[in-house]
């Protein structure tokens, strides 16, 4: 099956649709960022086709136009919710800059050799709406484009949302209502509802992290949104157990009515539910980590980190990052509010072998090891830091990994490593029979050997929609319904 095709617009008709019959992926679209501001950073194309004669290398770098960017997450101007429109086509990628606030339109008409459409200046969106510090994006079904935004443009705390024409022009703010951070979002209008996540104070975090700042700089709630109506109708604090709540995802099934976020900081994965009879969203911790009992870090006490989840386009399956314990895990959610751990994989992180942090022996046991781990190894070139931004492949084969998180943390946890050389994307393999992950040795992108200097390399798209880009709408609902 076609991404798209005479009669529909861009994606697939259902998230089963894609998972069985998707395109198997040959291209990756990944942000490289340059950790001292000193020329653009830039978007990286990587042949990912085991058949072509440049599989696993950087084939293609588009440089923005301004230095200072720190690009990081990105989107799509239509995808699956534009399904039935067959007028729209996936065709401009959404490439917000979390630093400068600058958002970029990148034309991919020709795939392997992108190049920029335009661009909105951060210091004109700020002018326009007071927003500032853009992170995510999603497109909506009436061809608009909608971005969270976390601050002003002071640099102080403020969670919203930025709507943008098709055409790339600034509409105005989605809410009149700011929370007091924002992240991460989902919607479905089948639950008439979008929820978004906090992350911190701009000004805080885009300089590294200081955990004296956790209590006054750093969130802890969600806040679902009537989505038609575009107002708050509820605020979740969850407390200690959801210290930074970062990403959320949605079952990809828009008939199902519940959805899990990852809280960064508590290192929590947090079951969330809606409850149709009164419109509320209820929550509980289903998946609860530790933190790690350590000698010769900052801390007694080592968080595991949670800074990325994603779930198999079935449904099935639950994936997650520890960026300073360094794992990645993989859970059965066949029974969404009841997980079950199928398998983890250490990459690196800060309690490898190979670094200054020492673990007990009682701490490793409850990992069920017997000793530190390895740092990663892959053609020959240490995995730095620990694993971060994932992507799978629509079939769910196929697990992508990046290793930086923000360029003032990768250098503040794991120093210079990062910064002389680079960060890395390997690929997992994924067999859902077993629900076993294991490394494919054939496959890395060393950013720290780029043309003219180490970069780092955050999240990763395919030009034809991926597990944390698409939304679905149910039959019979229509983006605003």
């Amino acid at each position: 099956m076609s991404e798209t095709s005479c009669c529909s617009g861009p994606g697939y008709e259902t998230p089963l649709a894609a998972f069985t019959s998707g395109s198997i992926e040959k291209l990756i679209y990944v942000p490289a960022v340059v950790p001292d501001g000193s020329r653009p950073d830039y978007l990286a194309t990587v042949d990912v086709d085991p058949s072509s004669e440049t599989f696993s290398q950087v084939i293609h770098r588009l440089p923005m136009p301004f230095k200072g960017d720190e690009l990081h997450h990105s989107g799509w101007n239509a995808c699956s919710s534009c399904y039935g429109d067959p007028s729209a086509s996936r065709r401009y990628l959404v490439l917000p800059a979390l630093k400068s606030g600058n958002i970029y339109s990148i034309d991919v008409l020709n795939a392997r050799e992108p190049t920029l459409n335009t661009y909105i200046k951060g210091e004109d969106i700020g002018n326009a709406t007071g927003l500032a510090y853009p992170h995510s994006s999603h497109c909506l079904g009436n061809g608009s484009i909608m971005i969270s935004t976390t601050g002003k443009a002071d640099g102080s705390h403020a969670g919203n949302f930025l709507l943008l024409t098709s055409d790339f022009k600034i509409i105005g703010k989605w809410s009149q209502e700011d929370t007091n951070f924002g992240y991460d979002f989902w919607y479905q209008p089948k639950f008439n509802t979008m929820i978004s996540t906090e992350f911190g104070t701009p000004n805080k975090f885009i300089h590294g992290f200081n955990p004296a700042d956790i209590s006054s700089d750093y969130g802890s709630k969600l806040h679902v949104y009537n989505w038609k109506e575009r107002t708050l109708r509820q605020t979740i604090d969850l407390g200690g157990d959801g210290l930074i709540p970062l990403e959320i995802r949605f079952a990809h099934d828009p008939l199902k009515s519940y959805g899990f976020v990852g809280a960064a900081l508590s290192s929590n994965i947090i079951y969330l539910d809606f409850d149709p009879s009164n419109e509320k969203v209820n929550h509980q911790v289903v998946i609860k980590q530790p933190w790690v009992e350590v000698e010769g870090w900052a801390l007694p006490t080592l968080p595991p980190l949670i800074t990325d989840i994603l779930l198999s386009l079935d449904d099935k399956w639950l994936f997650f990052s520890n960026w300073l314990r360094g794992d990645v895990l993989v859970y059965d959610v066949s029974t969404p509010s009841l997980p079950v751990l199928a398998d983890r994989l250490f990459i690196g992180g800060s309690i490898s072998k190979q670094g200054s942090v020492k673990v007990p022996k009682a701490s490793l046991e409850a990992l069920e090891l017997t000793d530190q781990p390895n740092r990663l190894r892959v053609k020959g070139v240490e995995i730095q830091g620990g694993p971060q931004m994932l992507q799978l492949s629509l079939d769910g084969k196929r697990l992508y990994v990046t290793n930086s998180l923000l360029s003032s943390w990768d250098l503040q946890f794991y120093g210079d490593n990062f910064k002389h050389n680079g960060s890395q994307l390997i690929r997992l393999n994924f067999n859902a029979s077993t629900g076993k992950l294991s490394i494919d040795e054939d496959f890395l992108v060393d950013f720290g050997k780029e043309p003219d200097g180490a970069v780092l390399a955050h999240e990763c798209r395919y030009p034809g929609g991926d597990c944390s880009s698409d939304i679905w709408l149910a039959p019979g609902t229509t983006w605003d319904s």
